[in-house]
């Protein structure tokens, strides 16, 4: 076991939706379970991380940390004093406040208490406040990013020590992604068999740019060209009627909320995700680099750590309809140049972004949070 022995530890998570955060977290845990460690998930009882932890087999305790507040703090304290951990690693803004606060009650009531440990998986700004400054520069023993961009801004915008704060991307597991036959999956799924598709996995919020990649589609070249939409969210009813309202039904696939991605991906001829704001790096780009499919992207967040214009990917403008189709165009224009960069892509995601890589570098994290005690009131 890389970084020392077992550890307890307790993920919270206050979302009550479904998408890349809540997916790290559940897999995290599982991936540190699997290497002999203690693990549960703190979340509010009615959130789908909570109906999906039985699912990952991770232990889940239910809270009422949905909501800020002293229900929230009074519950982290009793789930703390019930369950002593080493660690705690918190994963959104309203769960961070309540375990930060709860911590702190019991250490002035001389209580020992765990690490905490802060993961950012957004590149939302943080506003510099007192209070702010306070849960990252004191409460917390560590502070995780999921991309190298989101730690530099996070440094530079907080003062921080860069030595407490650390980019661990989320890993994929290579054996879920692995290359599969296009013909069979697109079988599998009931897909046109001979048409150029273009796909996107992503949960369908605003700023993941579905309404631009819809914009796209009836400027492709390819005027048979399809568009898979895999994922759910609060985008569902405004993107059905954006595809309505042009005339697209014929074209566009809502595929809906999918637990095995992996097929859908191996049916894609080109994966484009345009997303224009809060991106670390996204766990669906770096499976579809893995499973070899072409990859049109923008340079949201951490997004050009994986997705270098001409080498692993097409990069294209922010919020612009045309200039993603452009980049669609080309990359099913010149099979050979898309092959190339698929197989550069490939070996970036195998050499750094592995479930593996991210499970050593969040250990070493741990480890180190539980050695030392930096955090304090």
């Amino acid at each position: 076991m890389p970084g020392g022995s077992p550890l307890t530890i307790a993920h919270t998570e206050a979302s009550l939706g479904w998408g890349g955060q809540e997916i790290r977290v559940l897999t995290e845990a599982a991936g540190f379970i699997a290497r002999g460690h203690r693990v549960f998930v703190c979340a509010p009882p009615e959130s789908r991380i909570a109906a999906e932890a039985p699912r990952f087999g991770v232990p889940l305790a239910a809270l009422p940390i949905g909501r800020k507040g002293a229900r929230g703090i009074v519950a982290m304290v009793g789930a703390l004093r019930a369950q002593p951990v080493d660690i705690v690693n918190t994963h959104s803004s309203t769960d961070s406040w309540l375990t930060a606060l709860a911590l702190r009650w019991l250490r002035a009531r001389g209580r020992a208490v765990p690490a905490l440990v802060r993961t950012r998986h957004v590149s939302v700004p943080v506003a510099s406040t007192r209070a702010t400054r306070w849960l990252y520069r004191k409460a917390t023993a560590r502070i995780v990013t999921t991309g190298d961009a989101l730690r530099a801004t996070l440094v530079h915008e907080l003062d921080l020590d860069p030595a407490r704060v650390v980019s661990v991307p989320t890993g994929i597991d290579p054996a879920r992604f692995a290359r599969r036959d296009k013909a069979g999956a697109r079988a599998e799924l009931g897909l046109a068999p001979d048409v150029p598709l273009v796909g996107i996995v992503a949960t369908l919020r605003s700023w993941k740019g579905h309404r631009f990649l819809v914009d796209a589609l009836p400027r492709l070249a390819r005027r048979d060209a399809q568009l898979v939409i895999v994922g759910d969210g609060p985008q569902r009813d405004a993107l059905r009627g954006q595809v309505a309202a042009l005339g697209l039904r014929e074209r566009v696939v809502f595929a809906g909320q999918q637990d095995d991605v992996a097929p859908w991906l191996a049916a894609l001829d080109v994966f484009a995700l345009p997303s224009y704001a809060n991106e670390g790096v996204p766990q669906a780009l770096l499976q579809a680099m893995f499973a070899g499919v072409p990859c049109v992207t923008t340079d949201a967040g951490a997004i050009p750590e994986i997705a270098r214009d001409g080498d692993t990917a097409i990069v294209v403008a922010r919020e612009d309809a045309a200039a993603l189709a452009y980049g669609i165009d080309a990359a099913l224009a010149d099979p050979a140049a898309a092959a190339a960069r698929v197989a550069r892509a490939r070996a970036l995601v195998e050499r750094r972004y592995t479930q593996d890589a991210m499970l050593d570098r969040m250990e070493a994290v741990f480890h180190a949070a539980a050695g030392h005690g930096e955090a304090r009131s």
